[in-house]
Order: structure tokens, then C-alpha cells, then sequence
């Protein structure tokens, strides 16, 4: 049994600061009346900690891997533990946007070490069925926001849904006192902070014009100049980046085919199974005129699958080859984003449930494969910064989506959040996002089918632990 506390460790790291994603959006009416909040500042209390959180991780895995992955996790837990206490006790919306700026940052650290620390603590199957449950901690973590969020409010009130992270985070901080300890693997030096400054302006450009593109349109002149801006920020980033001699994303590493594809892979992972799950929420409150406890539990299909199918599939899928378990499983997302298409003016929740199921499946095939498949594509002393770049692209994925998913929404549904929504509008909209989901998935799904080699397999791409060498060039498409 205390084999598994670190895994228990991460896992509660993971559920809690996933969770954070998308808690407040169910908690939003509740917390707007209390706060006397303008639903743009609500928006900032979401954008915000998402795009910290992406902007951070690769910032703290480069971190982790001179300072010591299990120092920067519990440092993590910790600043993300006061910040909670502060979300909770905020007198006003913009205590609270700040709060959830301090909120992404102990996120960053935390996630940015979650599969270097498994990687350490677990070895052969074991090491699998632990990222097995890792990834069922991930996939879980996107549908139990909504549930937990509705469950809180309704019966304790909107500050409970940050104050609820206190205790859970004790916990993790006694647990991670049984994760195996390490010397750092790289000598201590200073933090990119060229790097950090020029990849959060790119990220929080880009996503500020995809907002503004929603509410403005896109010959808007502030639209066009901050993603102008935010492009010119991505090329700063690439030549910040080139020049460094300690980066905080080896840009080398794209040289890698498989490291390459799985970056891809890992935003069109969560841009197409996840973005599109708060549209859902909002269609199942705003249409089917169902509570915010009931509208979350219309996701829980996709949530219970994707831990189910990655539980087992840690085990089951030991010898498959990775480029399977991740390509078909994003097949599958893209087989049951299409399902969605199937959601017309007059269909009710059960209408959802199969695609979501389908997702679910999808889900837990490709996500804990992807993680370590990451890490043993590119040297042991590059663990942490593999870790945080794939986290970062997944938070990416998500962060990018979800804007131009509710500019494709806005279009023709009315007031989505008012009442002058149109039902038909509405379902034409989610027809839409469902679709642009389907297609990035198949995307993501045939480029990691074709250009992860057919040798490379679970049982050294899963094996994240192998810190004693790298992993073989011609064994990870390299």
C-alpha cells in the first residue's frame, strides 16, 4: 500500500488544479451577484488561471530539472494552497482575478513534475498502471469541475469551491513526503527570464485576440493588433530561445519527429475532447433549463470512461505500441466528437451521451501513453522540460480553443447566457464545434499514426524512469 502514496500524491495534485479550470464557470451567476462582478471580469477569473498555468509549466519544468522535481512539487502545493485561501476570502473580483493569478502559478509547478516524479517512484508495470491513473486523474479532472462546482454552490456557497482545495492539499503535502527525493540533474543557474517574458506575452495575446475577436469581430483593430502583436511575440520567443545556452524549451528537441508530433498531439488532445465541454454545461442550463448540478452530471459519462479505460488500459496496453494507443485513441475522439453532430434544436441531454462516451474512451487510451511517451523521446536530463513543454501544449490547446469555440457559438445562438438564446441556433453551434473538434483530432489522430515509428513501443515510451540514459534514437523517431 505505501508503494502507491506518491501516485496518490500527484494524483491529488492533478485532480485539484485541473479542477480549477473549470469549476468557476459553473459557480459564475452565484459568484457575479455576490461580488457585483461584470461577466468580462468573471471571464478573467477563468482566462486568467489558464493562462498562467500554460505559460509557467514549461518555466517550471525547466526549474524542476536543476532545483529538484519533488522541491518544485511541493513548492507548487503550497503557493497553490494560499492562493485558494485567497480566492476564498476575496473581498471583490479583483482580489479574486489575482488570486487566480498566484492560483496557475503553484498549478504550473505542480504539473509540470507530476510525470518525472512517477517516473522516479514506479518502475515496469507498475510504472504503466500508475500513469494509467494519472491519466484518469487528468481526463476525470475536466468533467468533476462542472459536478463538484454545482454540488458546492448549491449547498455551501461559491467560496467553498476554492476553500474545498485546502484540505486536499494538506494531504498531498503529507503524501509527498514518500516520493522518492532526488538530486537535482543539471547544475543550478538562472531562470529564462527572457524566455518566461516572451512566451507569456505571446500566449496572453493570443488569447486575448481570440476574445476580443468573439466580442468585437475579426477586422477589429484591437483584435488584429493583438494577434499581430502575439505572433511577433512567438517569433521573439523562437529567437530568445535559439540564443540561450540554458533555454527554457530546447527548441533541439524539435528535431525529434516523435517529440514533434506528440506536441501536436497533445494540444489537439484537449482542444477537441475538452474545449468544447463548458458549451455543453452552458447548452444543458441555458436550452434544457437544467441546474447547475444536474448540468454537470451530463458530463460525467466522458469522466468515469476515460478513468476506467485508463486504469485498466495501464496494464492491458503494456506491450501495445504507443503510437497506437495515442493515434487511435484520438481516432476515437474525433469518432465521438462527430457524434455530437447529432445534437439538433430538440434533443435533450441523453443526446450527448454517446459521444461523450466515445470521447471518454479516446481519452483514456491517449493520455497516459502520451505522457511518458513524452518523456522517453528525449534525454533523461530534459525530463522536466518535456514534461512542462507537453503540459504546456495541452493547456495551450485548451486556452486557444475555447475562445474561437464560443466565437463559433456567439454567431448564432443570441444570449447564451441570458434569455434570448435560440435553441436552434444554439444546436447549430454546438453542431459546429463538435465538427471543428472532430477535425482536429483526425488531424492530431493520423500524424501521430504516421509519423511515430511503428518500433517505438509502451514498453520504453512508458517507462518515463529510465533516468539513467537516454532513450535510444532510432527506437523514438529521432
Amino acid at each position: 500500500m505505501r508503494k502507491w502514496l506518491p501516485l496518490l500524491a500527484v494524483s491529488l495534485s492533478t485532480l485539484m488544479l485541473l479542477i480549477d479550470i473549470t469549476i468557476v464557470s459553473i459557480a459564475a451567476p452565484a459568484l457575479a451577484r455576490d461580488l457585483h462582478a461584470s461577466f468580462g471580469a468573471l471571464q478573467w477569473t477563468v482566462d486568467l488561471y489558464v493562462l498562467v498555468l500554460a505559460a509557467m509549466l514549461m518555466a517550471a519544468g525547466s526549474l524542476s530539472d536543476r532545483a529538484g522535481h519533488r522541491r518544485v512539487f511541493v513548492a507548487g502545493l503550497v503557493v497553490f494552497a494560499a492562493a485558494s485561501l485567497a480566492c476564498g476570502l476575496a473581498p471583490n473580483v479583483g482580489a479574486l482575478i489575482a488570486a487566480r493569478g498566484v492560483q496557475g502559478l503553484g498549478a504550473a509547478a505542480m504539473y509540470a513534475t507530476n510525470a518525472a516524479l512517477l517516473g522516479r517512484a514506479y518502475q515496469g508495470r507498475d510504472r504503466s498502471f500508475a500513469f494509467g491513473v494519472w491519466g484518469a486523474a487528468n481526463g476525470a479532472a475536466a468533467a468533476a469541475g462542472p459536478i463538484l462546482g454545482g454540488l458546492l454552490t448549491e449547498h455551501v456557497g461559491w467560496r467553498s469551491i476554492f476553500l474545498v482545495n485546502l484540505p486536499v492539499a494538506a494531504a498531498a503535502l503529507l503524501l509527498a513526503r514518500v516520493v522518492p527525493g532526488e538530486r537535482s540533474t543539471r547544475p543550478a543557474g538562472r531562470p529564462d527570464l527572457p524566455g518566461i517574458a516572451s512566451f507569456t506575452a505571446a500566449a496572453t495575446l493570443l488569447v486575448y485576440g481570440l476574445i476580443r475577436a468573439g466580442d468585437a469581430g475579426w477586422r477589429d483593430r484591437l483584435t488584429i493588433g493583438a494577434l499581430v502583436a502575439g505572433a511577433l511575440a512567438v517569433l521573439a520567443f523562437v529567437l530568445v530561445e535559439r540564443g540561450r545556452r540554458e533555454p527554457m524549451l530546447d527548441l533541439s528537441l524539435f528535431r525529434r519527429p516523435a517529440f514533434s508530433v506528440l506536441m501536436f498531439g497533445a494540444a489537439a488532445l484537449t482542444a477537441s475532447a475538452f474545449a468544447g465541454l463548458v458549451f455543453v454545461s452552458v447548452w444543458a442550463q441555458s436550452v434544457l433549463h437544467l441546474d447547475a448540478m444536474d448540468a454537470g452530471l451530463v458530463l460525467a459519462p466522458m469522466s468515469l470512461v476515460a478513468f476506467v479505460v485508463a486504469g485498466a488500459g495501464g496494464r492491458l496496453l503494456h506491450a501495445v505500441p504507443a503510437r497506437l494507443s495515442i493515434g487511435v485513441g484520438l481516432l476515437l475522439i474525433a469518432a465521438g466528437d462527430a457524434l455530437g453532430l447529432l445534437v439538433g434544436p430538440g434533443s435533450g441531454w441523453p443526446a450527448v451521451v454517446p459521444a461523450l462516451a466515445v470521447i471518454g474512451v479516446g481519452v483514456g487510451l491517449s493520455t497516459p501513453v502520451l505522457a511518458s511517451a513524452t518523456l522517453a523521446a528525449v534525454p533523461a536530463e530534459r525530463a522536466g522540460m518535456a514534461s512542462g513543454a507537453s503540459n504546456t501544449f495541452r493547456q495551450m490547446g485548451y486556452a486557444l480553443a475555447l475562445p474561437v469555440f464560443a466565437s463559433v457559438l456567439a454567431a448564432g445562438a443570441g444570449d447564451v447566457l441570458g434569455g434570448g438564446v435560440s435553441a436552434a441556433g444554439f444546436a447549430e453551434g454546438l453542431d459546429r464545434i463538435f465538427g471543428i473538434g472532430a477535425a482536429i483530432a483526425l488531424a492530431g489522430g493520423i500524424a501521430v499514426l504516421a509519423l511515430l515509428r511503428t518500433t517505438t513501443d509502451v514498453r520504453e515510451s512508458a517507462d518515463p524512469g529510465r533516468t539513467t540514459a537516454a532513450p535510444e534514437p532510432e527506437r523514438i523517431g529521432s
